[in-house]
């Protein structure tokens, strides 16, 4: 341990331990208050200290109550008002994600992580929090023809290996194939099959809720990873979102959808396999869309806002649950 490092360690438990004032540790490791500071400082951004709070009132509101009972997640409700503008929703439910997240992970953590706006929010709002031996893993394929080398995705997972110091395992494959046989030839292929065994041992994973209708547009939808024809046949088969670009129902089905048969996501069956599964959702738009994401069993801890956790709650208490 270097010397350096050895005075931030000793300030920071004075400070955040003995709850000794910087005067008092300046005074005893013969340096300036505002070098004591500066080591405080240092020591929240390298993860030498971290920070947590406990969780909000809102987690314990009646909509949030309701969300556990039926489905037996753990909701980090965020209260924004039903007034507030849709980005600084999204901001405000993005941030509370990347706390979770990083108040989740640990050494040697395999972190899987989806693409989409809400992830590409989330990831803004990661602080340095150095992990040895983690690596994060791309759960679903990103390219598509308007980007062929997933310049978006790429976007989304650097910046999480680098908050974590972890090593970034891409899934260079397209996010639907345009054929049933290629994907089926190409998951037997060795590259392939190296990035399923990483998805297949997941110890966490955090993603969006697309929709197809949304207030903010899902890049799903909106980017080119579908025609105008792949949208009309999910709209005929009842669509309502997705999960890692795997298609649902509102009510969770999606096994019997033709087009998930070319998606190369990790479908809620095998999701189900990862211990925690965080599940983000910051528009009340989205609410069938993450409906059909609960009933599939995909999410184990819910962050979202108060709005959409209503309007989910109502469109449960109109169907009779």
């Amino acid at each position: 341990m270097s010397v350096h490092h050895e005075g931030m360690y000793e300030a920071a438990v004075r400070y955040y331990i003995y709850h000794e004032t910087m005067e008092s540790i300046a005074r005893y490791q013969g340096i300036s208050r505002s070098s004591v500071s500066r080591l405080l400082a240092e020591a929240r951004q390298t993860g030498l200290v971290r920070i947590s709070l406990a969780a909000e009132i809102g987690s314990r509101s009646p909509n949030a109550r309701a969300l556990t009972e039926a489905f037996g997640v753990v909701v980090h409700l965020v209260m924004v008002g039903d007034s507030t503008p849709v980005a600084t929703r999204l901001e405000r439910v993005a941030r509370r994600a990347a706390s979770l997240l990083a108040e989740s992970v640990h050494d040697g953590a395999l972190i899987g992580a989806a693409w989409g706006v809400t992830m590409a929010s989330t990831v803004r709002y990661l602080e340095h929090r150095p992990l040895r031996d983690s690596h994060v893993v791309q759960m679903n394929g990103g390219n598509n023809p308007q980007d062929t080398a997933a310049f978006y995705v790429g976007s989304i997972l650097q910046p999480l290996g680098q908050a974590f110091d972890a090593r970034v395992v891409h899934f260079p494959v397209p996010a639907f194939f345009d054929f049933r046989a290629t994907k089926e030839a190409m998951w037997a292929e060795r590259s392939v099959k190296a990035v399923i065994d990483f998805q297949q041992r997941l110890d966490i994973a955090i993603f969006g809720v697309g929709a197809i209708h949304g207030d903010v547009p899902s890049h799903v939808y909106s980017a080119g990873y579908l025609d105008p024809e792949d949208i009309a046949q999910l709209a005929a088969e009842g669509v309502v979102g997705d999960v890692n670009t795997v298609l649902l129902r509102e009510d969770g089905s999606y096994a019997d959808i033709e087009l998930n048969a070319r998606a190369t996501g990790l479908t809620p069956e095998a999701m189900r396999h990862i211990p925690k599964r965080i599940g983000v959702v910051a528009d009340p738009s989205r609410a069938a869309a993450l409906l059909g994401a609960l009933r599939a069993g995909t999410i184990t801890d819910l962050v979202c806002d108060d709005a959409t956790a209503h309007a989910v709650w109502e469109r449960m208490a109109a169907k009779g649950g």
